[in-house]
């Protein structure tokens, strides 16, 4: 057990402390007020009131007469005794702290017009003497006996303090307990208390979060035995030095509110006086473990318990999901104005409807008041208490079951306990949990290590899907026996999943009402085209030369002897050619309603007007030919950029204003960052900061011009990504509406910092593997880019914890990381680049452009050109918004494909698969205009190659009635492109068909067809290609044209020829 740090004058004497006199004054003059206001209902109406603070302890304790030291004084000043009266306020103690408390004097008359008196006790003194003049003193204050308020339980303790104890007790005086008036008090704390509450619940629930849990996850993960006992030892030399998590607080300043509890093994305690035995911790299956800290920073209070669960039973997560309910009805209740009661009210409404079989085990409080003290007396948040809740109270909201019972065998894990607790401040707004950042969602408390149950379910886990190499594993020294039910298992899953994704997509449809916009162009929205206002503006000119007015964006041709002026949007282009001596000039123009120049605003206002289609011109001077083209072409461009950038803005969704930390929560700060997109411009590019405020980002450069403010509203998916192999390490936003950076407009905005140097040694041979300066170099880059990752994690946990706060926990903001292990290369736009998922997404985010797929947006996956001997496949992706292209991933390596499989499986994506590549616009266009055909043809199943095959295996209804014509002739090369088919027909068959014999001799048979073609080919001279040539180009082209006919359902049976 740690020692009690007190905050008291030492014995050295009492120059190395100060009072502060400004908060003495202030918090004295709230003393009296109260006193004065509430003297009959809390204050027992004393006339006077004593404190008598008791020497000091190593055990571990909670006074009011040590908290008033504190809270009025700043320190603890141990046996010394103090009595409060209207006009005088009396100090008994030694020597040096009289010292230190004659500063009081002059602030105690200006506060509340009080004389202090000091009585000094010398060192062998009972004080017998001073106690008589100070009663005498009590006594004075009325003919009657006056009342005189005490703490009543506050035992006496030592010498001083008993002799005070008799000589109150023989004195005749009225005695009264004026321990409610304190609580009230102390309840409502002002900024500089909760500061401090603050502090202390940081320092908690670091503690938490980045020691305790990190040590049971290592403990459990490594099968370790240790002890509850030293566990509890170790966390306690951690709030006791907080760098040792990195939690910038002076080690004087902080320590524990009680020694930390680790409990588990079915033996639970969840009262704060819990201590943890000497037991090893206990983690097998179904086990639960309770962890609970408290610490103080400047001897105010702050406390935090979690509850792990350990493959928990159904009803050990349904009673958590239970608590989790009620706690935060608990916490949602804190609000001004209501009852201190209507906590406990608020968790018992939730367990009575969620779980009444568990109301018996609920814990008989959800928590207490806390601050100065671990538990403020009078403001327990029982059923009874009745006080009012008021902004600035500060509470330990505490709520558990007690003693519940699971359904194993295990006597350890039989009987079980849940408890959570959070620090928790009352405020206007929603009451803020300042322990949150220690996260209690089931997710994050919830371990699953039990092997036996995961081989008996659906094989959920992430296999490496990249095809480099495999590693020995339960699933692959399985018999092929099990290996063909792994399979099934997926199949079924994937039967069941096309199920539901055919149920979705037709309530989708049906309710949607989706619709296709007419063939129809938009009208082109333009700004009106004005050069001149009148005739008087355009500039006077003797010379019939071509002139470029660029203050008003005009281009003055000399036509029939008059300077005509055209505005430069008018020009489609422009250019010069040099002959000889002569120079001509070409101008086009754009032509409203010609192909690729729209109607605009301009043109329909003006429909009867003659457009100028293009003029030349020829010139003898070939300088200024020159010049007036490129002049010409420059202020185009500008004019054209600017249009761009303005029809980009108009766009845009007005985003929030940015509010910035203030001075007292500074902002969180990466610094020497680069951009992407990067913002442009001529001048050098320069790397900024990015800063977290309280409801976004902002990155800016040292240049005034160059500044993004990112909204946590306007952000879809955070991803964070450190380097690996990888040259960056990076930050990437994707939003949900576009923002200009610079002047392009973007919905991804990425921060990245270059680990190492692209650097090529010119010059020279490699360098030796044993070189010491490549060593060195090689150490350095590994040291600079694990700093660099240690650097943006830091920030990333910070931003988390920022994020964890009530106003912005609705937003449900998280970094995702990328799953190097399931990635797989392929070329989603252009080149070749390596694409990763995420919990949520796909993505690459390392070469531009970026690729961000949110899973939850896919409505189904098509795997194409999967087939034997083939290397790579395709991807395409079609979206629930069926307006929407179809994105594609081509040329992924076939060893992938399995992985691939096993990831959308696990992500609960339907996938297909098809040998040919499909031409996706007008199947969804098919879909969007008729969708009440695609639901009853059997939705998305016309995708499914194996009941396709099967289809045409088991029936022969397709195959009566078939006429082969010269109109379909590429049909056969579906044939040859078959899974192996034959195009002999058995016996059988021709038994089956023998009645349509006179039908289907009526057309041409297939060696008849390849006969026609061949002296087709022989007329156009194309003898010299060989028969498997000509079937090639049939098959390739037959694949290019191929749309399957979704209205009919599933393809039809291949046709059988003779």
């Amino acid at each position: 057990m740690a020692d009690h740090q007190s905050t008291k004058p030492s014995a050295s004497g009492a120059g190395a402390y100060t009072i502060n006199l400004e908060s003495f004054s202030k918090r004295l003059k709230g003393f009296y007020t109260h006193w004065k206001e509430h003297k009959a209902d809390l204050w027992g109406s004393a006339d006077a009131i004593t404190i008598a603070t008791p020497p000091t302890s190593e055990d571990l304790r909670y006074l009011k007469s040590s908290s008033l030291n504190i809270w009025l004084l700043g320190y603890e000043f141990p046996e010394t005794i103090m009595v409060f009266m209207s006009k005088q306020i009396h100090f008994l103690c030694s020597q040096k702290k009289a010292t230190l408390l004659e500063t009081l004097k002059k602030s105690a008359k200006e506060a509340v017009g009080t004389d202090v008196v000091i009585h000094v006790k010398a060192k062998n003194d009972d004080g017998t003497a001073l106690m008589d003049e100070i009663l005498h003193a009590v006594r004075s204050l009325s003919k009657s006996d006056p009342i005189v308020g005490y703490i009543a339980k506050e035992a006496p303790e030592g010498k001083l303090l008993e002799r005070w104890s008799e000589k109150l007790g023989g004195s005749m005086l009225q005695l009264t307990d004026v321990t409610p008036g304190f609580s009230e008090l102390f309840a409502v704390k002002d900024a500089t208390e909760l500061t401090c509450v603050r502090k202390a619940a940081y320092l908690t629930s670091s503690v938490m979060k980045n020691f305790v849990v990190p040590k049971l996850e290592k403990a459990i993960d490594e099968e370790k035995k240790v002890s509850h006992s030293s566990l509890m030892d170790d966390t306690e030399k951690v709030i006791l030095d907080p760098s040792k998590i990195k939690v910038k607080l002076k080690a004087e300043n902080v320590d524990i509110c009680y020694p930390p509890i680790f409990q588990s093994g079915g033996k639970f305690d969840l009262r704060p006086s819990a201590s943890s035995n000497d037991d090893n911790l206990y983690y097998d299956s179904t086990s639960v473990i309770i962890c609970a800290i408290g610490s103080r920073y400047n001897s105010y209070c702050s406390n935090v318990a979690r509850t792990f669960l350990i493959d928990a039973t159904a009803s050990q997560s349904k009673a958590y999901e239970v608590l989790l309910k009620a706690h935060d009805a608990a916490i949602g209740a804190l609000k001004p104005g209501n009852k201190v009661s209507s906590a406990y009210q608020a968790a018992v409404a939730v367990v009575e409807k969620e779980a009444p079989e568990l109301l018996p085990n609920l814990t008989k409080s959800a928590g207490t008041g806390i601050g100065l003290e671990f538990r403020e007396s009078g403001f327990n948040l029982n059923s009874k208490t009745d006080r009012s809740l008021k902004v600035g109270m500060v509470f330990n909201v505490s709520l558990g079951f007690q003693n519940l019972r699971a359904e194993t065998k295990n006597p350890k894990t039989q009987t079980f306990s849940l408890l959570l607790a959070d620090t928790v401040i009352v405020s206007e707004k929603p009451s803020e949990v300042l322990t949150a950042a220690c996260s209690k969602a089931v997710k994050d408390i919830a371990y699953s290590f039990n092997e036996e149950e995961e081989e008996e379910e659906p094989p959920r886990a992430r296999p490496p899907v990249n095809g480099t190499g495999s590693f020995p594993s339960k699933a692959t020294l399985r018999s092929d026996n099990q290996e063909m039910s792994k399979e099934e298992l997926r199949r079924q899953h994937q039967a069941e999943l096309a199920r539901q994704k055919n149920e979705e997509t037709a309530r989708r449809l049906a309710g949607g009402g989706s619709g296709t916009a007419d063939g129809r162009g938009p009208v082109r929205t333009s700004t009106e085209l004005i050069a001149y206002k009148n005739v008087n503006d355009i500039p006077h000119s003797k010379d019939l030369v071509i002139q470029v007015d660029q203050r008003n964006e005009a281009i003055l041709l000399p036509i029939y002897g008059s300077m005509v002026p055209f505005h430069v949007s008018t020009v489609k282009s422009v250019s010069s050619h040099q002959d000889n001596r002569t120079c001509t000039i070409r101008i086009i123009f754009n032509v409203p309603g010609t192909p690729f120049s729209p109607h605009d605003a301009n043109s329909i206002k003006f429909q009867g007007a003659i457009y100028l289609k293009e003029i030349t011109f020829r010139s003898k001077d070939p300088r200024h030919s020159s010049e007036v083209v490129q002049l010409i072409k420059t202020l185009r461009r500008q004019v054209a950029s600017r249009e761009s950038e303005r029809a980009e803005r108009a766009t845009l969704v007005t985003q929030e204003k940015l509010q910035l930390s203030s001075n007292r929560m500074k902002p969180i700060r990466l610094p020497d960052l680069w951009i992407r997109p990067s913002f442009g411009g001529r001048g050098r590019k320069l790397p900024g900061t990015l800063e977290a405020h309280v409801n976004g980002f902002r990155y800016s450069t040292s240049r005034s011009d160059e500044r993004v403010d990112l909204m946590y509203g306007n952000i879809k998916h955070a991803f964070f990504q450190p380097a690996e192999r990888e040259m960056i390490t990076l930050l990437h936003f994707h939003l949900h509406n576009h923002i200009m950076v610079g002047n392009k407009k973007t919905k991804d905005v990425q921060f990245y910092v270059e680990v190492m140097d692209v650097v090529q040694t010119l010059g020279g041979g490699r360098r030796s593997a044993i070189d010491p300066d490549e060593i060195e170099e090689e150490q350095r880059e590994r040291e600079r880019k694990n700093r660099i990752n240690m650097d943006f994690q830091n920030f990333v946990n910070k931003v988390h914890d920022h994020w964890a706060q009530p106003q912005l926990k609705d937003l449900d903001l998280e970094f995702d990381m990328p799953l190097r292990e399931l990635g797989f290369h392929g070329v989603p736009h252009k080149a070749s680049a390596f694409i990763v998922p995420t919990s949520s997404c796909l993505v690459e985010l390392t070469e531009t452009p970026f690729l961000v797929v949110t899973l939850s947006e896919i409505e189904i996956v098509n795997l194409e050109r999967v087939g034997l001997g083939q290397k790579n496949f395709d991807m395409t992706i079609v979206f629930k918004d069926f307006k929407k292209d179809v994105l594609r991933i081509d040329s992924i390596p076939s060893a992938s494909l399995d992985g691939i499989k096993e990831w959308l499986d696990t992500t609960d994506l339907k996938y297909y698969e098809s040998r040919l590549n499909l031409n996706w616009r007008p199947i969804l266009k098919t879909i969007i205009d008729d969708p009440q055909k695609f639901i009853e043809d059997g939705g998305w199943e016309f995708l499914n190659l194996e009941a396709s095959d099967s289809e045409s295996d088991n029936t022969e209804e397709s195959d009566q009635g078939y006429e082969p014509s010269d109109v379909e002739p590429d049909i056969s090369s579906e044939d040859e492109a078959s899974d192996g088919e034959s195009l002999v027909e058995s016996d059988e068959d021709e038994e089956e068909d023998s009645g349509e014999d006179s039908e289907e001799e009526k057309g041409k048979t297939w060696e008849e067809l390849e006969r026609e073609a061949s002296n087709a080919d022989r007329e156009k001279g194309d003898e010299s290609d060989s028969e498997e040539e000509r079937r090639r180009r049939k098959a390739k082209a037959f694949a290019k044209s191929r749309v399957p006919d979704i209205r009919k359902g599933a393809p039809s049976k291949r046709p059988k020829f003779r």
